[in-house]
């Protein structure tokens, strides 16, 4: 027996016990089920000050939490074994974050949702709306392919920050993206949606010389345009990335790229990089 995936715009055909592009879908008894319900696969306190949470307290602290399932396969990613071989990542109970959570509560300030592609999990509203209730912000990141999902958390109050990935210009987001169709016009969906309607976003890029030219950034700056933060962030070569083929332009070049950006981006900044 085979089912449809209908999660995201790749609409996988599964046959039974074949696992989704995500790797978080399978077939079974011809129904698509979920292989990622229930699982977190990493857990990490950064400072606030790493993230746009920051402005709330600074020195205190945020937990990262996240787990597997990716509709797209960005070569540069620094998650490539948690993309590629999730089975192989341990595996966090969710009830183990919300302990650790319900303990720390008035030491840590937020919790940042990250993935993989956190709007791929079937259960996430209901466990955002567990860390809601014991008192955390929650910022959302995102590659902006579900925008109904964004859509969905924000106006019900489950999230008081987006981060979203701008991969590079629309015109080389496959190239970008690492797969061959993209459904462009979702993401198109998300940018405007974040613009229009959401208090506190961001927009982001991690940039390679190989994937982002002056030109590509006229064209962001033209999607873009008076969005409300947008912010470069330098390739970082790790032993996790899925092609390690890329390398990362100077804090110099960078600025000049904002210097671009910043004709009809106000707010352009280089991050995470001295």
């Amino acid at each position: 027996m085979s089912a449809i995936c209908e999660l995201c715009f790749h609409y996988c055909k599964l046959d039974e016990g074949q696992t989704s592009l995500c790797r978080a879908r399978t077939c079974r008894d011809g129904a698509v089920i979920p292989l990622n319900y229930g699982k977190l696969t990493s857990l990490d306190l950064d400072p606030i000050e790493k993230k746009p949470l920051r402005r709330f307290r600074p020195g205190s602290l945020i937990l990262s939490v996240g787990s597997f399932g990716c509709n797209l396969r960005c070569p540069f990613c620094q998650n490539g074994n948690l993309v590629l071989h999730p089975e192989q990542e341990s595996a966090i109970p969710e009830a183990e974050v919300l302990a650790y959570l319900t303990k720390r509560r008035g030491v840590l300030d937020g919790v940042c949702i990250s993935g993989g592609e956190p709007t791929l999990h079937a259960e996430l509203p209901a466990l955002i709306q567990k860390i809601k209730d014991l008192g955390y912000l929650v910022k959302l990141d995102t590659n902006g392919t579900r925008p109904q999902v964004v859509r969905y958390l924000y106006e019900n109050h489950l999230i008081d920050y987006v981060a979203m990935d701008i991969k590079t210009s629309r015109a080389r987001y496959p190239e970008a993206a690492g797969i061959s169709r993209v459904d462009l016009s979702l993401i198109e969906e998300s940018v405007a949606y974040l613009k229009s309607h959401v208090s506190d976003y961001e927009f982001r890029t991690t940039v390679t010389r190989e994937l982002h030219t002056s030109k590509d950034f006229e064209d962001i700056a033209d999607w873009l345009e008076g969005c409300r933060a947008y912010y470069l962030q330098a390739y970082r070569e790790s032993a996790s990335v899925i092609h390690p083929v890329f390398s990362s332009y100077t804090k110099e070049e960078l600025e000049g790229f904002c210097a671009i950006l910043r004709k009809k981006i106000p707010l352009a900044e280089v991050r995470g990089i001295d």
